[in-house]
């Protein structure tokens, strides 16, 4: 376990909005349109987080959201990461939506508390910086 890890950040360029089909549902072309997207299907629905200029027809969708890469590749043995962003955002009030991929992590947050979240984080010690 890494004791209060100290994280290098990164703010992706643009917006976001997580979008929620019918679990059967197949997934949109446009999406693979979009530099970085997301794709969860399970047995209640299929989730899909994209660009937030790609217009989807989805039965619900979440506008507006800003995306924070931990800038990885992080190893599997590591643990405490997501709680390290997770809970002074948390303290701090702010709602995230959270990624795991092979490599690393990724946490949204509604654009308006995006300065609040880079306070709080770099209060926290993490850093942000280019990748």
């Amino acid at each position: 376990m890494l004791p209060n890890p100290k994280l290098n950040l990164r703010v992706l360029d643009g917006l976001f909005t997580v979008h929620c089909f019918a679990t059967d549902r197949t997934v949109p072309a446009a999406v693979y349109a979009s530099k970085f997207y997301n794709i969860s299907r399970t047995t209640t629905e299929l989730s899909i987080v994209c660009d937030g200029t790609i217009k989807l027809d989805s039965a619900k969708a979440e506008t507006g959201w800003s995306c924070i890469k931990v800038v990885g590749p992080l190893d599997f043995g590591l643990t405490g990461i997501l709680a390290a962003v997770a809970t002074p955002l948390a303290e701090a009030d702010v709602s995230i939506f959270s990624i795991s991929t092979f490599d690393t992590d990724y946490v949204l947050v509604k654009a308006e508390k995006l300065p609040v979240a880079r306070r709080v984080l770099e209060a926290a010690g993490h850093s942000f910086g280019r990748q």
